[in-house]
This record gives C-alpha cells, structure tokens and sequence, in this order.
C-alpha cells in the first residue's frame, strides 16, 4: 500500500475501533473494514481498462469519502482527480490536499456557491449547471474571488433526474457559459445513474447505447458553435465498458469499483458472471451477541452501521448463514444448524456501500489478518 495512513492506535474521544499491528480478532464491533489486497487488485483493474481504452478516469468519491483512499486512487490507480457530489465534500478534499475535483451535481445556494468559489483559490474545481439563472450566480461568485470556476452542461440521458434536455437546449447553456466573466465552458456531463443497477446485461447496454447517441449528437452541436468539450463525463461501476469504449465519452467517474457491495453482486455481465474481475473489499465485520434461540443468531450490527436502501447485507463466504432482518443495534441472522457461537465473527457484505460509509468514522485495513492501516471516513456527514 503507498503512503498508508498509519496513524496512532486506540485515541480516547476518537471513536477509532482498532489499532496498527493488532489481530482482525481484535478489532471492536461492528467496524468497516477493508481487505487492502483486494481494495488493491480493483484499483489496479480499473487503471488497467483506462489505460487500454484511452480514457481518464475521475474516481467518485462519494463512495468512500477518504482522502486517503481518493490519493491512493490518483498516485496508484489511474485517476486524473476525483468527483464529489457537494460542496462540503470538496472542502474536506481540498483540505486534505486533493486539488483537481469535479462536483458532480448542481450548486445554487448563494451562500454554497461563494464557498464553492474560494475553493478555486486552492484547487481546480468543476461543477455542474441545468440552468441559466444559476450561470449567473456561479459568476459572480467568481467574480467577486477573483477566480475561474469551470463549468460543465449536464444533460439528461435517460436518468430523469437533474440535466437539461440533450441537443439545442444544451447548446444555449453552454454559450451562456462560455460568454460568462470568470467562468469556463469544459464541457458536458452525461451520467445515466439508474442505468448501472439494471441487472441485465442487455437491458445495460441498451440504456447506454442511447445515451451515448444523444451525447455524440450533443458534442457535435457544440463543436458547430466552435465550442469544445475537454471533458464528457459520466459512467459508473455497472456501465464504465460501455461508455469508456464509445468514443464520445473521455471521462469515466466510477466509484464504487473499489468496494463493491451486494446490490452490484446482482448485476451480470455478458456471459451472466457477475460484472467486471472486481472483488468484495469493504465489509462491516460483526460479531455474534446472542443465540438465545437454537436456529438464530443475533449480531451487533444493525440499522445504525448500515444502509439498506438496495437490500440488506450478504454473509462473506458463508452459505450456512443468512442475514436476516435488522434492527437499530441487532442484525438476526438465520442459523438452521446451529453453526455460530457468542463472539463468533463474520464479514457482512454491505447492500450499499455509500452510504454505509457514510455512517462510520473509520476504515479499518487488513491484510493477511492484522490491521495496516487506519484510514478516517474524512467527508462523513458532509452532505451541504
């Protein structure tokens, strides 16, 4: 691992569940932890596929929230720079000295806004726009700074949720832009965010297919202006090999490849194997805290160390076992023949790992069964 964060062991009011050096056994429940040599095989296939396919990849953060693991991902893995989606994200980056970030979504709050300028003093940031009265406000944001602040045209390709519609109405935006003091016209941003939880492959490829046609058909327009895109962005875990072969796309913001959770075990490739060679690295690793009942067990980790949102979680490597239903503090764990033990462990793969990480102050990496490092979860709550 480059430049683990190797940070002191057990610190009274830090809430740190582990300490450099000591036994995975050891380690307080429930903790997320993060199997770094499978964290490290992932990281290096991604590099792998943007180096083969020509393309540049701007790794989400909003899945892990760790400036460690965003530096891991520029120095190690391939990465240009990052992607966050709010303004308090980019902040803790910044300030954790990642100085290329992307904030993947709209920003209109007068007050977020100025915020959103200062940080142009300190690194180079993008943000998206839908619409026209916020190009105003985003420039004399930078204005009043003294500042650039890059800009890039969301489009709508399928989502339906924030982006203007594909074609003319994109083309207006972005010669609102570009005709804005301190601000940049950089180009587009087209991610189809529902498309990467299809389950079927063809249902997959599909969605990306039109969104591809409606992006290509978008640049062309531009380039009719004489405005250029330095950056089409968009993609993500489930679709990356769509867009990142497409030609139209440079730009690939993937994010949970890194982890992977059990909502994306679900999701097949071609020949039906589950997608990509990415592996499970993230787990909440639990401990078992009763089994007053013969054929049930119940562990200590429940609603509150979790997002369920895409389904509860999945026992790691266990067939016997099967997580259950969960409360604020308890996960009820099926055990028909009565295999688990008190303080018996086990790795519970995430339904969803965003938000999961969101809820925890630290990732605990492991390797060959010590902890190696201790990363903080350094933009967990931020979310204005």
């Amino acid at each position: 691992m480059a430049d683990p964060a190797h940070r002191p062991g057990l610190v009274p009011g830090y809430n740190v569940p582990a300490a450099i050096g000591m036994s995975i056994d050891e380690v307080f429940t429930p903790a997320l932890i993060v199997d770094l040599d499978a964290f490290e095989r992932n990281v290096r296939t991604m590099a792998a596929f943007v180096r083969e396919a020509g393309v540049r990849l701007r790794a989400h953060a909003k899945t892990h929230k760790s400036a460690d693991i965003a530096r891991y991902q520029i120095a190690q893995g391939g990465a240009c720079g990052i992607c966050c989606q709010k303004t308090s994200e980019a902040e803790a980056l910044v300030e954790a000295g990642i100085t290329d970030i992307l904030v993947s979504n709209e920003v209109t709050d007068p007050k977020t806004i100025d915020r959103l300028a200062r940080l142009c003093a300190r690194a180079r940031i993008v943000v998206c726009v839908d619409d026209a009265a916020n190009v105003d406000a985003l420039s004399a944001a930078a204005a009043r700074h003294g500042v650039t602040l890059e800009c890039l045209v969301e489009i709508d390709v399928g989502a339906g949720r924030c982006g203007v519609r594909p074609g003319d109405d994109a083309v207006r935006l972005a010669e609102r832009i570009a005709a804005a003091p301190h601000l940049t016209f950089s180009g587009l941003q087209a991610y189809h965010g529902s498309a990467q939880h299809l389950r079927a492959f063809a249902e997959r490829r599909g969605a990306i297919e039109a969104a591809v046609a409606m992006t290509r058909d978008t640049v062309a327009r531009l380039d009719a202006k004489g405005l250029s895109c330095a950056i089409v962005g968009g993609a993500g875990t489930g679709t990356f090999q769509f867009e990142g072969t497409s030609g139209v796309y440079n730009e690939l913001q993937c994010g949970s490849y890194v982890f992977m959770d059990a909502d994306y075990g679900r999701i097949r490739d071609e020949s039906g194997a589950p997608i990509g060679t990415f592996e499970n690295s993230l787990f909440i690793l639990t401990s078992v805290m009763s089994h007053a009942k013969p054929d049930m067990a119940v562990c200590d980790a429940g609603l509150k160390v979790q997002s369920v949102d895409s389904g509860l979680p999945v026992v790691f490597g266990r067939s016997d076992v099967t997580y259950l239903k969960c409360s604020d503090e308890h996960g009820v764990i099926t055990d028909p023949t009565g295999a688990l033990r008190i303080n018996d462990r086990l790795r519970l793969v995430p339904g969803h790992c965003d938000p999961t990480c969101n809820v925890h102050d630290w990732f605990v990496g492991v390797r060959g069964g010590r902890v190696e490092c201790l990363w903080p979860v350094t933009a967990r709550g931020r979310a204005f």
